[in-house]
């Protein structure tokens, strides 16, 4: 009885809600597919891809390396210098924005909590801009080059990582603070012996791999005048030369590919 009783106190959105969220999904890729205008295939797409194809299998190895700083080692170097500089000026600059966005432990209890808010909404704010609209506005600011990328990278990346860090800081384990406030520690040995040591790892693993973003989008940006591989990738395209297409985009695959792993092996060391 007590079964039948349960089976008939069920709402109708507990009976047949999953199937009115089966058809919003369905109506929604309806609507995005109806959207989509299809031009159709060009009639160059077949050579294109041909010719890039045989660039990839026949690359220009002399493009290697020629000692002129403008060849694939030194623009590969050039681009993780850019991710680097622009990550590790982001990571540090982030820290504040992380205190300000995070919640304290009084204010998780409270629906408002001011502090945090506005902090978030900086944040968000600044996560706002695509890295590539960055760097356009910076090369009309700065100029053409490397410089322009970093700022790029370092802007972004500050709303990115201090969503990560703020996140990191909620969550920590609050039990370090706790034992020190009862052996009569203050506030400042609470942050100091507590709060960094519990929080570093983690944000040192969210660093690391904020990095390997920036890598794929320093490839990227050299081709609106940001520095980088992408410079060269873009006239290369331009000029249909796919044997150092084929070479660029080699070394890059190569770049990418060797920061993942290496990346991923100190993350896991840290956590």
């Amino acid at each position: 009885m007590e079964n039948k009783n349960l089976e008939i106190k069920k709402t109708p959105w507990q009976r047949y809600g999953w199937l009115a969220i089966v058809v919003l999904v369905i109506c929604f890729y309806v609507w995005a597919i109806t959207g989509l205008t299809f031009s159709g295939i060009q009639d160059s797409a077949g050579e294109v891809s041909k010719s890039i194809i045989h660039g990839l299998f026949h690359p220009d190895w002399s493009y290697v390396y020629d000692g002129s700083g403008e060849d694939l080692v030194s623009l590969i170097i050039q681009t993780l210098a850019i991710a680097f500089l622009g990550t590790i000026v982001s990571a540090i600059l982030s820290i504040p924005f992380a205190f300000w966005a995070a919640r304290s432990p009084k204010e998780r209890g409270q629906k408002i909590h001011p502090k945090s808010t506005s902090g978030k909404f900086i944040l968000v704010l600044i996560r706002t801009f695509p890295e590539l609209v960055l760097a356009i506005m910076f090369i009309k600011a700065v100029g053409p080059g490397s410089f322009a990328g970093v700022l790029a990278v370092s802007i972004h990346s500050i709303g990115m990582l201090g969503k990560l860090f703020s996140e990191a800081i909620e969550n920590m384990d609050r039990s370090a603070d706790e034992a020190i406030i009862a052996a009569g520690g203050s506030s400042a040995d609470v942050f100091t012996l507590a709060t960094i040591p519990t929080i570093i790892p983690e944000f040192l693993s969210f660093t690391l791999y904020r990095f390997e973003i920036a890598v794929r989008s320093a490839s990227i940006l050299g081709m609106v005048g940001a520095g980088g591989i992408g410079t060269p990738l873009l006239f290369a395209i331009q000029t249909r030369t796919w044997p150092r297409v084929g070479i660029i985009l080699l070394g890059i695959i190569i770049m990418v590919t060797a920061i993942d792993w290496l990346s991923g092996t100190l993350r896991k060391k840290l956590v």
